[in-house]
């Protein structure tokens, strides 16, 4: 009997931590998916003349849906993307009565980086974004070629000469040639059902060893 306590007790224990760890993962899912349910209404609302924003705040306006009119320029930046096969980002530049502004307008594909989309008068909805794409791993851009790696709404600001500002276009109208990459929280990662799954299942196994050792101990024991 007293060579069964320890490993019961071991097994029990063992269990109880891990089955706690896969609850506390199932209460942070909830809480994730609270906040990412937020994160798309607030997206998603309607949006708001942008000749209205006197200043830029990245944090308080991240997100922010807003519409704006005015003419792009012709100006444009490519970022290296494979969302959709290899091709690129084309950022463009609005020049509207207030300002002229960054837009994304989206995707285009490897051969239609130097089309030439040309000026035109257009209505743009979308969202302001302050993308933090850029890490230690980032090349530079190159700038003969017009190719940047990543999105960085500063130096892309100087570059083009334009307000620090981004809109990522959900709608461009008329159309520009360009697969809009509209902001949803689906870049947001949300593996807290996995890791519940990944606990849960380690208390199993737990349990099954747990229950096979003492399994095990009574059979030697004479």
């Amino acid at each position: 009997m007293r060579r069964t306590i320890f490993p019961l007790l071991m097994g029990l224990i063992g269990c109880a931590i891990l089955i706690g760890l896969g609850v506390w993962q199932l209460q942070r899912l909830s809480w994730k998916s609270a906040i990412l349910a937020d994160l798309d209404a607030r997206i998603l609302a309607a949006p708001v003349p942008l000749s209205g924003l006197d200043t830029a705040d990245p944090q308080a306006q991240r997100y922010l849906p807003v519409v704006a009119q005015g003419r792009l320029t012709g100006e444009e930046l490519h970022v290296l993307s494979a969302a959709d096969g290899p091709g690129y980002r084309v950022i463009g530049v609005l020049d509207t009565e207030q300002r002229r502004v960054m837009v994304d307008l989206g995707f285009v594909p490897l051969g239609a980086k130097d089309l030439g989309r040309g000026a035109l008068e257009v209505m743009v909805t979308g969202n302001l974004h302050w993308p933090q794409e850029v890490d230690d791993w980032t090349p530079p851009p190159d700038m003969a070629a017009n190719i940047w790696y990543a999105r960085d709404v500063v130096p892309m600001a100087a570059a083009l000469g334009t307000a620090p500002l981004m809109i990522v276009a959900r709608r461009v109208t008329p159309d520009r040639g360009t697969a809009p990459m509209p902001l949803d929280s689906a870049a947001v990662p949300n593996d807290h059902l996995g890791y519940a799954i990944t606990w849960f299942s380690l208390a199993a196994v737990w349990a099954a060893m747990t229950g096979f050792f003492l399994w095990r101990g009574r059979r030697a024991t004479p």
